[in-house]
Protein backbone atom coordinates (compact mmCIF):
# COMPACT_ATOMS: atom_id res chain seq x y z
CA UNK A 1 0.00 0.00 0.00
CA UNK A 2 1.47 3.75 -1.19
CA UNK A 3 2.08 6.21 1.66
CA UNK A 4 0.33 9.67 1.59
CA UNK A 5 2.14 12.73 1.37
CA UNK A 6 1.64 16.45 1.48
CA UNK A 7 3.61 19.08 -0.83
CA UNK A 8 3.34 22.70 0.66
CA UNK A 9 6.00 25.06 -1.00
CA UNK A 10 5.62 22.74 -3.55
CA UNK A 11 7.47 24.58 -6.60
CA UNK A 12 7.44 22.19 -9.73
CA UNK A 13 7.31 19.45 -7.91
CA UNK A 14 11.03 18.04 -6.75
CA UNK A 15 9.49 16.79 -3.76
CA UNK A 16 6.77 15.04 -5.50
CA UNK A 17 9.34 13.20 -8.04
CA UNK A 18 11.09 11.91 -5.10
CA UNK A 19 8.17 10.73 -2.86
CA UNK A 20 6.25 9.85 -5.98
CA UNK A 21 9.65 7.29 -7.20
CA UNK A 22 9.55 5.97 -3.68
CA UNK A 23 5.66 4.44 -3.70
CA UNK A 24 4.14 8.21 -1.95
CA UNK A 25 0.86 9.21 -3.32
CA UNK A 26 0.21 13.35 -2.84
CA UNK A 27 -3.05 14.23 -1.12
CA UNK A 28 -2.35 17.75 -0.91
CA UNK A 29 -0.22 20.06 -2.62
CA UNK A 30 0.49 24.00 -1.93
CA UNK A 31 2.10 26.66 -4.29
CA UNK A 32 1.62 30.29 -4.15
CA UNK A 33 3.08 31.06 -7.84
CA UNK A 34 0.63 30.92 -10.43
CA UNK A 35 3.19 29.77 -12.97
CA UNK A 36 4.78 27.22 -10.86
CA UNK A 37 1.76 25.45 -9.55
CA UNK A 38 0.46 25.16 -13.22
CA UNK A 39 3.45 23.41 -14.48
CA UNK A 40 3.14 21.33 -11.00
CA UNK A 41 -0.23 20.62 -12.37
CA UNK A 42 0.55 19.54 -16.30
CA UNK A 43 3.11 17.31 -14.87
CA UNK A 44 1.62 15.22 -11.11
CA UNK A 45 -2.08 16.22 -10.72
CA UNK A 46 -3.46 16.70 -14.63
CA UNK A 47 -2.97 12.77 -15.75
CA UNK A 48 -4.68 11.74 -12.46
CA UNK A 49 -7.56 13.59 -13.27
CA UNK A 50 -7.38 12.96 -17.08
CA UNK A 51 -7.41 8.93 -16.21
CA UNK A 52 -10.51 9.57 -13.70
CA UNK A 53 -8.42 8.66 -10.45
CA UNK A 54 -9.20 11.92 -8.67
CA UNK A 55 -11.35 14.98 -10.59
CA UNK A 56 -10.31 17.02 -7.02
CA UNK A 57 -6.76 16.92 -7.51
CA UNK A 58 -5.71 20.31 -8.00
CA UNK A 59 -2.77 22.81 -6.89
CA UNK A 60 -4.42 25.26 -3.86
CA UNK A 61 -2.34 28.75 -2.97
CA UNK A 62 -1.04 30.66 -0.54
CA UNK A 63 -0.14 28.63 2.63
CA UNK A 64 -0.81 30.89 5.13
CA UNK A 65 -4.61 30.81 4.70
CA UNK A 66 -4.76 27.59 4.70
CA UNK A 67 -3.34 26.88 8.00
CA UNK A 68 -4.43 30.42 9.99
CA UNK A 69 -6.75 30.50 11.56
CA UNK A 70 -8.10 27.05 10.65
CA UNK A 71 -6.11 24.09 8.90
CA UNK A 72 -6.89 22.65 5.63
CA UNK A 73 -4.42 20.85 4.90
CA UNK A 74 -5.48 17.22 5.34
CA UNK A 75 -3.77 14.43 7.67
CA UNK A 76 -1.26 12.29 5.60
CA UNK A 77 2.31 10.18 6.56
CA UNK A 78 4.43 12.74 5.09
CA UNK A 79 4.85 15.87 5.36
CA UNK A 80 7.69 18.00 2.70
CA UNK A 81 8.49 21.62 2.46
CA UNK A 82 10.82 23.62 0.97
CA UNK A 83 10.02 26.55 3.01
CA UNK A 84 11.91 30.31 2.66
CA UNK A 85 14.55 30.96 5.02
CA UNK A 86 13.40 33.31 7.63
CA UNK A 87 14.92 34.78 10.73
CA UNK A 88 12.43 34.32 13.93
CA UNK A 89 12.18 36.55 16.14
CA UNK A 90 14.63 36.90 19.21
CA UNK A 91 12.98 38.49 22.26
CA UNK A 92 15.18 36.11 24.52
CA UNK A 93 12.33 34.12 25.45
CA UNK A 94 11.92 30.45 24.35
CA UNK A 95 8.11 30.51 23.75
CA UNK A 96 7.79 27.28 21.73
CA UNK A 97 5.50 27.37 18.68
CA UNK A 98 4.38 31.00 19.25
CA UNK A 99 8.36 32.23 18.72
CA UNK A 100 7.98 31.55 14.86
CA UNK A 101 4.83 33.16 14.33
CA UNK A 102 4.78 35.96 11.62
CA UNK A 103 7.12 33.15 9.20
CA UNK A 104 6.04 30.33 7.29
CA UNK A 105 7.73 27.45 9.25
CA UNK A 106 4.69 28.89 11.96
CA UNK A 107 2.50 27.45 8.94
CA UNK A 108 4.02 24.33 8.86
CA UNK A 109 4.15 24.14 12.68
CA UNK A 110 0.54 24.58 12.83
CA UNK A 111 0.14 21.18 10.54
CA UNK A 112 2.17 19.65 13.03
CA UNK A 113 0.39 20.61 15.78
CA UNK A 114 -3.62 19.80 14.17
CA UNK A 115 -2.23 16.42 12.80
CA UNK A 116 0.87 15.12 13.95
CA UNK A 117 2.25 13.51 10.18
CA UNK A 118 4.80 10.67 11.45
CA UNK A 119 7.48 11.95 8.70
CA UNK A 120 8.57 15.20 8.46
CA UNK A 121 10.68 16.11 5.23
CA UNK A 122 11.97 19.77 4.65
CA UNK A 123 14.71 21.49 2.71
CA UNK A 124 16.28 24.76 3.12
CA UNK A 125 19.43 26.58 1.80
CA UNK A 126 23.02 26.45 3.18
CA UNK A 127 23.12 29.44 5.03
CA UNK A 128 20.40 28.15 7.77
CA UNK A 129 23.28 26.22 8.49
CA UNK A 130 25.38 28.89 9.16
CA UNK A 131 26.78 31.27 11.86
CA UNK A 132 23.66 34.22 11.09
CA UNK A 133 21.13 31.57 11.19
CA UNK A 134 22.14 30.08 14.74
CA UNK A 135 18.97 31.28 16.34
CA UNK A 136 16.60 30.21 13.89
CA UNK A 137 18.47 26.88 13.22
CA UNK A 138 17.83 26.07 17.22
CA UNK A 139 14.30 27.48 17.39
CA UNK A 140 13.15 25.23 14.25
CA UNK A 141 14.88 22.22 16.41
CA UNK A 142 13.37 23.37 19.55
CA UNK A 143 9.96 23.48 18.25
CA UNK A 144 9.98 20.23 16.29
CA UNK A 145 10.72 18.66 19.66
CA UNK A 146 8.03 20.20 21.49
CA UNK A 147 5.76 19.29 18.78
CA UNK A 148 6.98 16.03 19.52
CA UNK A 149 9.72 14.69 16.86
CA UNK A 150 13.31 12.95 16.68
CA UNK A 151 15.32 15.50 15.21
CA UNK A 152 19.00 16.14 14.90
CA UNK A 153 20.23 19.38 16.77
CA UNK A 154 23.04 18.99 13.92
CA UNK A 155 21.70 20.05 10.43
CA UNK A 156 22.39 17.85 7.46
CA UNK A 157 23.74 19.54 4.72
CA UNK A 158 23.86 17.49 0.95
CA UNK A 159 24.38 17.75 -2.33
CA UNK A 160 23.40 15.92 -5.68
CA UNK A 161 27.32 15.89 -7.11
CA UNK A 162 28.07 13.69 -4.27
CA UNK A 163 26.18 10.77 -5.10
CA UNK A 164 26.63 9.05 -8.52
CA UNK A 165 24.92 8.80 -11.06
CA UNK A 166 23.74 5.34 -10.93
CA UNK A 167 22.25 6.21 -7.59
CA UNK A 168 20.22 9.05 -8.82
CA UNK A 169 23.36 11.64 -8.32
CA UNK A 170 23.67 14.89 -10.78
CA UNK A 171 26.76 16.99 -11.78
CA UNK A 172 25.56 20.05 -10.03
CA UNK A 173 27.52 21.57 -6.62
CA UNK A 174 23.44 22.45 -4.63
CA UNK A 175 24.31 22.26 -0.92
CA UNK A 176 21.44 22.41 0.88
CA UNK A 177 20.19 21.41 4.73
CA UNK A 178 18.05 19.16 5.04
CA UNK A 179 15.76 18.93 8.13
CA UNK A 180 14.56 15.34 8.41
CA UNK A 181 12.29 14.57 11.51
CA UNK A 182 9.58 11.31 12.45
CA UNK A 183 7.16 11.53 15.28
CA UNK A 184 8.06 9.80 18.70
CA UNK A 185 5.87 11.03 21.24
CA UNK A 186 6.42 14.24 23.38
CA UNK A 187 8.93 13.95 26.08
CA UNK A 188 10.39 10.99 23.96
CA UNK A 189 13.94 12.40 22.62
CA UNK A 190 16.63 10.83 24.20
CA UNK A 191 19.42 12.11 23.28
CA UNK A 192 20.10 10.07 20.14
CA UNK A 193 19.38 12.47 18.01
CA UNK A 194 22.90 14.68 17.43
CA UNK A 195 24.10 13.24 14.50
CA UNK A 196 23.00 14.06 11.12
CA UNK A 197 21.81 11.75 8.83
CA UNK A 198 23.82 13.19 6.59
CA UNK A 199 27.27 14.75 5.89
CA UNK A 200 28.33 16.98 2.97
CA UNK A 201 30.95 14.00 1.70
CA UNK A 202 30.82 11.46 -0.84
CA UNK A 203 28.75 8.58 -0.82
CA UNK A 204 29.16 4.74 -2.13
CA UNK A 205 33.14 5.40 -3.21
CA UNK A 206 32.33 7.71 -5.61
CA UNK A 207 34.67 10.45 -6.88
CA UNK A 208 33.04 13.86 -7.87
CA UNK A 209 35.64 14.90 -9.94
CA UNK A 210 34.36 11.13 -12.39
CA UNK A 211 31.50 13.65 -13.46
CA UNK A 212 31.72 14.47 -17.21
CA UNK A 213 29.23 16.85 -18.97
CA UNK A 214 29.13 15.18 -22.03
CA UNK A 215 28.24 11.49 -20.43
CA UNK A 216 26.20 13.06 -17.71
CA UNK A 217 24.25 15.98 -18.93
CA UNK A 218 24.26 17.91 -22.38
CA UNK A 219 22.38 16.73 -25.52
CA UNK A 220 23.14 16.43 -28.87
CA UNK A 221 22.99 20.11 -30.29
CA UNK A 222 21.12 18.44 -33.05
CA UNK A 223 18.71 17.60 -31.03
CA UNK A 224 18.23 20.70 -29.71
CA UNK A 225 15.19 22.73 -30.81
CA UNK A 226 15.38 26.22 -31.32
CA UNK A 227 19.32 25.83 -30.77
CA UNK A 228 19.95 29.31 -31.83
CA UNK A 229 17.93 30.82 -28.45
CA UNK A 230 21.20 29.22 -26.49
CA UNK A 231 24.61 29.62 -28.60
CA UNK A 232 26.12 32.47 -27.61
CA UNK A 233 26.05 36.08 -28.89
CA UNK A 234 29.19 36.66 -31.33
CA UNK A 235 29.76 39.67 -28.59
CA UNK A 236 30.16 37.66 -25.93
CA UNK A 237 32.05 35.01 -27.73
CA UNK A 238 34.18 37.78 -28.95
CA UNK A 239 34.87 38.58 -25.35
CA UNK A 240 36.10 35.36 -24.37
CA UNK A 241 38.22 35.30 -27.38
CA UNK A 242 40.15 38.43 -25.92
CA UNK A 243 40.75 36.26 -23.00
CA UNK A 244 41.72 33.52 -24.58
CA UNK A 245 44.16 34.97 -26.82
CA UNK A 246 45.55 36.02 -23.20
CA UNK A 247 45.43 32.18 -21.84
CA UNK A 248 47.67 31.28 -25.09
CA UNK A 249 50.35 34.15 -25.18
CA UNK A 250 50.61 33.91 -21.20
CA UNK A 251 50.36 29.69 -20.27
CA UNK A 252 53.86 28.64 -21.11
CA UNK A 253 55.28 31.62 -18.93
CA UNK A 254 53.01 30.26 -15.61
CA UNK A 255 54.47 28.76 -12.68
CA UNK A 256 53.40 25.12 -13.80
CA UNK A 257 51.34 26.32 -16.66
CA UNK A 258 48.54 27.25 -14.01
CA UNK A 259 46.62 30.60 -14.02
CA UNK A 260 46.85 31.98 -10.73
CA UNK A 261 43.73 31.32 -8.41
CA UNK A 262 43.34 35.18 -7.38
CA UNK A 263 41.12 37.17 -9.84
CA UNK A 264 42.91 38.78 -12.65
CA UNK A 265 41.55 42.38 -13.07
CA UNK A 266 42.84 44.24 -16.34
CA UNK A 267 42.52 47.44 -14.84
CA UNK A 268 44.33 46.69 -11.93
CA UNK A 269 47.91 45.58 -14.21
CA UNK A 270 50.38 48.26 -13.21
CA UNK A 271 53.49 47.80 -10.75
CA UNK A 272 53.52 47.06 -7.78
CA UNK A 273 54.94 50.62 -6.44
CA UNK A 274 52.05 52.02 -8.53
CA UNK A 275 49.26 49.31 -6.64
CA UNK A 276 50.67 50.55 -3.02
CA UNK A 277 50.51 54.33 -4.00
CA UNK A 278 46.61 53.52 -5.16
CA UNK A 279 46.04 51.83 -2.02
CA UNK A 280 47.53 54.78 -0.05
CA UNK A 281 45.64 57.45 -1.63
CA UNK A 282 42.38 56.32 -1.29
CA UNK A 283 40.08 58.59 0.96
CA UNK A 284 38.57 55.63 2.60
CA UNK A 285 40.58 52.47 3.87
CA UNK A 286 40.60 49.77 1.49
CA UNK A 287 39.55 46.40 2.06
CA UNK A 288 42.43 44.13 3.64
CA UNK A 289 41.54 41.74 1.02
CA UNK A 290 40.91 44.14 -1.99
CA UNK A 291 44.41 45.31 -1.14
CA UNK A 292 45.72 41.68 -1.60
CA UNK A 293 44.22 41.51 -4.76
CA UNK A 294 45.62 44.81 -6.12
CA UNK A 295 48.84 43.72 -4.93
CA UNK A 296 48.47 40.26 -6.77
CA UNK A 297 47.71 41.88 -9.49
CA UNK A 298 50.58 43.76 -9.82
CA UNK A 299 53.07 41.22 -9.27
CA UNK A 300 51.01 39.55 -12.11
CA UNK A 301 51.49 42.48 -14.32
CA UNK A 302 55.18 43.05 -13.65
CA UNK A 303 56.25 39.04 -14.12
CA UNK A 304 54.47 39.60 -17.54
CA UNK A 305 54.19 43.02 -18.63
CA UNK A 306 55.53 42.31 -21.83
CA UNK A 307 53.03 39.78 -22.65
CA UNK A 308 49.69 41.83 -20.91
CA UNK A 309 50.84 45.34 -22.95
CA UNK A 310 51.31 43.57 -25.93
CA UNK A 311 47.45 41.43 -25.48
CA UNK A 312 45.94 44.86 -24.33
CA UNK A 313 46.91 46.67 -27.20
CA UNK A 314 46.28 44.12 -29.81
CA UNK A 315 42.48 44.75 -28.18
CA UNK A 316 42.41 48.39 -28.00
CA UNK A 317 42.96 48.78 -24.65
CA UNK A 318 40.27 46.55 -23.64
CA UNK A 319 37.91 49.59 -24.61
CA UNK A 320 34.33 48.91 -24.86
CA UNK A 321 34.37 45.99 -22.41
CA UNK A 322 32.39 46.13 -19.58
CA UNK A 323 34.09 46.21 -15.90
CA UNK A 324 32.60 43.14 -15.29
CA UNK A 325 33.93 41.96 -18.45
CA UNK A 326 37.47 42.98 -17.41
CA UNK A 327 38.20 40.07 -14.69
CA UNK A 328 38.95 36.85 -15.03
CA UNK A 329 38.08 34.17 -12.15
CA UNK A 330 40.15 31.15 -13.33
CA UNK A 331 39.07 28.04 -11.40
CA UNK A 332 39.68 25.43 -14.07
CA UNK A 333 43.21 24.22 -12.85
CA UNK A 334 44.04 22.52 -16.09
CA UNK A 335 42.47 23.70 -19.12
CA UNK A 336 44.66 26.60 -21.01
CA UNK A 337 41.51 28.01 -23.40
CA UNK A 338 38.37 29.03 -22.04
CA UNK A 339 36.86 27.13 -24.34
CA UNK A 340 37.90 23.75 -22.72
CA UNK A 341 35.96 25.03 -19.13
CA UNK A 342 32.76 26.08 -17.97
CA UNK A 343 31.75 30.30 -18.19
CA UNK A 344 30.07 32.23 -15.82
CA UNK A 345 29.63 35.84 -16.93
CA UNK A 346 28.86 37.31 -13.29
CA UNK A 347 28.84 40.59 -12.37
CA UNK A 348 32.33 39.70 -10.17
CA UNK A 349 33.63 38.64 -13.79
CA UNK A 350 34.06 35.46 -16.07
CA UNK A 351 34.39 32.28 -13.61
CA UNK A 352 35.90 29.67 -15.32
CA UNK A 353 35.33 25.90 -14.08
CA UNK A 354 36.42 22.48 -14.91
CA UNK A 355 33.78 21.04 -17.24
CA UNK A 356 33.32 18.38 -14.47
CA UNK A 357 30.38 19.44 -12.39
CA UNK A 358 28.26 22.82 -11.89
CA UNK A 359 27.45 25.55 -9.60
CA UNK A 360 24.21 25.44 -8.12
CA UNK A 361 21.42 26.80 -10.45
CA UNK A 362 20.15 30.08 -9.41
CA UNK A 363 16.17 31.33 -9.11
CA UNK A 364 17.87 34.10 -12.69
CA UNK A 365 18.87 33.22 -15.91
CA UNK A 366 22.30 33.33 -15.54
CA UNK A 367 23.04 30.18 -16.66
CA UNK A 368 25.99 28.03 -17.41
CA UNK A 369 27.91 28.64 -20.61
CA UNK A 370 29.25 25.13 -21.77
CA UNK A 371 32.61 26.19 -23.58
CA UNK A 372 32.83 23.68 -25.74
CA UNK A 373 29.94 24.16 -27.32
CA UNK A 374 29.62 27.67 -27.10
CA UNK A 375 26.09 27.93 -25.66
CA UNK A 376 24.13 28.08 -22.37
CA UNK A 377 23.01 24.82 -21.11
CA UNK A 378 19.13 24.64 -21.70
CA UNK A 379 15.87 24.32 -20.30
CA UNK A 380 16.33 20.80 -20.58
CA UNK A 381 19.80 20.61 -19.35
CA UNK A 382 18.76 22.71 -16.32
CA UNK A 383 15.71 20.23 -15.14
CA UNK A 384 18.02 17.24 -15.90
CA UNK A 385 20.52 18.84 -12.79
CA UNK A 386 17.55 18.65 -10.83
CA UNK A 387 17.03 15.45 -11.55
CA UNK A 388 13.66 15.78 -13.48
CA UNK A 389 12.98 13.08 -16.56
CA UNK A 390 12.89 13.90 -19.96
CA UNK A 391 9.23 13.81 -19.88
CA UNK A 392 8.69 16.55 -17.37
CA UNK A 393 7.50 19.29 -19.66
CA UNK A 394 7.32 22.91 -19.01
CA UNK A 395 3.85 23.58 -19.78
CA UNK A 396 0.28 25.58 -18.88
CA UNK A 397 -3.04 24.84 -19.43
CA UNK A 398 -5.42 27.24 -20.54
CA UNK A 399 -8.84 27.99 -19.41
CA UNK A 400 -9.79 27.00 -22.70
CA UNK A 401 -7.88 23.82 -22.25
CA UNK A 402 -5.35 24.51 -24.71
CA UNK A 403 -1.56 23.83 -23.80
CA UNK A 404 1.24 26.52 -24.23
CA UNK A 405 5.15 26.26 -23.57
CA UNK A 406 6.05 28.88 -21.06
CA UNK A 407 8.98 30.85 -21.82
CA UNK A 408 12.50 29.79 -20.71
CA UNK A 409 13.32 32.45 -17.93
CA UNK A 410 10.24 31.03 -16.24
CA UNK A 411 11.37 28.03 -16.46
CA UNK A 412 14.97 28.54 -15.46
CA UNK A 413 13.50 30.61 -12.31
CA UNK A 414 11.52 27.55 -11.07
CA UNK A 415 14.37 25.15 -11.30
CA UNK A 416 16.50 27.54 -9.52
CA UNK A 417 13.96 27.47 -6.48
CA UNK A 418 13.81 24.20 -7.16
CA UNK A 419 14.65 20.81 -5.03
CA UNK A 420 17.13 18.37 -6.53
CA UNK A 421 15.06 15.45 -6.74
CA UNK A 422 18.34 12.81 -5.82
CA UNK A 423 19.11 14.40 -3.34
CA UNK A 424 15.82 13.90 -1.40
CA UNK A 425 15.15 11.11 -2.57
CA UNK A 426 18.93 9.51 -0.75
CA UNK A 427 18.33 11.74 2.28
CA UNK A 428 14.65 10.48 2.87
CA UNK A 429 14.90 7.09 1.97
CA UNK A 430 18.52 6.73 4.07
CA UNK A 431 16.56 8.66 6.89
CA UNK A 432 13.97 6.15 6.70
CA UNK A 433 15.84 2.67 6.59
CA UNK A 434 18.14 4.02 9.14
CA UNK A 435 15.10 4.88 11.95
CA UNK A 436 12.40 2.17 10.05
CA UNK A 437 11.62 0.47 13.37
CA UNK A 438 10.44 3.82 15.39
CA UNK A 439 8.63 5.04 11.98
CA UNK A 440 6.63 1.91 11.50
CA UNK A 441 4.80 2.38 14.87
CA UNK A 442 3.25 5.02 13.31
CA UNK A 443 3.56 4.58 9.11
CA UNK A 444 4.17 1.36 8.50
CA UNK A 445 3.22 1.87 4.86
CA UNK A 446 6.53 4.52 4.45
CA UNK A 447 8.90 1.85 5.81
CA UNK A 448 7.59 -0.83 3.76
CA UNK A 449 7.22 1.42 0.45
CA UNK A 450 11.15 2.52 0.95
CA UNK A 451 12.12 -0.93 1.73
CA UNK A 452 10.50 -1.51 -1.55
CA UNK A 453 12.47 1.07 -3.71
CA UNK A 454 15.45 1.38 -5.96
CA UNK A 455 18.62 2.86 -4.82
CA UNK A 456 18.30 5.31 -7.87
CA UNK A 457 15.29 7.14 -8.28
CA UNK A 458 15.98 7.45 -11.94
CA UNK A 459 14.59 3.93 -12.60
CA UNK A 460 11.31 4.91 -10.76
CA UNK A 461 11.10 7.72 -13.42
CA UNK A 462 11.67 6.49 -16.42
CA UNK A 463 7.88 7.02 -17.71
CA UNK A 464 5.29 9.25 -15.76
CA UNK A 465 4.31 7.97 -12.57
CA UNK A 466 1.43 6.02 -13.00
CA UNK A 467 -2.29 6.81 -11.48
CA UNK A 468 -2.08 4.60 -9.07
CA UNK A 469 -5.30 4.00 -6.85
CA UNK A 470 -5.55 6.23 -3.51
CA UNK A 471 -4.87 4.25 -0.59
CA UNK A 472 -7.60 3.52 1.85
CA UNK A 473 -6.26 5.71 4.86
CA UNK A 474 -3.33 7.74 6.25
CA UNK A 475 -2.82 7.41 9.98
CA UNK A 476 -6.18 5.76 10.04
CA UNK A 477 -8.52 8.15 8.38
CA UNK A 478 -9.95 7.42 5.44
CA UNK A 479 -10.55 9.56 1.95
CA UNK A 480 -13.65 10.72 3.69
CA UNK A 481 -11.68 13.21 5.97
CA UNK A 482 -9.45 14.72 3.86
CA UNK A 483 -12.17 16.06 1.47
CA UNK A 484 -13.89 17.50 4.74
CA UNK A 485 -10.76 19.32 5.75
CA UNK A 486 -9.37 20.34 1.90
CA UNK A 487 -12.36 22.10 0.82
CA UNK A 488 -12.36 24.40 -1.84
CA UNK A 489 -9.23 24.68 -3.72
CA UNK A 490 -7.52 28.32 -3.48
CA UNK A 491 -6.02 29.44 -6.84
CA UNK A 492 -2.16 30.52 -7.03
CA UNK A 493 -1.15 33.99 -7.29
CA UNK A 494 0.92 35.54 -10.24
CA UNK A 495 5.05 35.60 -9.07
CA UNK A 496 6.37 39.05 -7.86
Amino acid sequence: MAFTFSDLFAGIGGFHAALGALGGECWFTSEIDRNASAVYDYNWLRPQRDGFQDEKKVVSGDIVPLTDPHVFVPPTDVLAAGFPCQPFSKSGFQRGMDETRGTLFWNIARVLEEHQPPVLLLENVRNLAGPNHKDTWATIVRTLRESGYRVSSVPAVFSPHLIGPEFGGRPQVRERVFIMAHKIGKGGNDGRDDVPIVVPKPVYGWNPLDWSLDSHLLQDDAEIEHLDRYVLPESDQAIIEIWDDLLDKIVDRLDGGKLPGFPVWADEFRTLGQAEDVIDASPVPVPAWKADFLRKNARFYEQHRAVIDSWKARHDNLEGLAPSRRKLEWQAQDPTSLWDTVMHFRPSGIRAKRPTYLPALVAITQTSIIGSRKRRITPREAARLQGLPDWFEFRHVLGDGTVEEQPDAATYRQLGNGVNVGAAYFVFRKYVLEHRDEIAEHAPHVVEAVEAASENPDEMLTTPLEARPLPMAAQGRGRGVMDLLVGEPQEATAPA
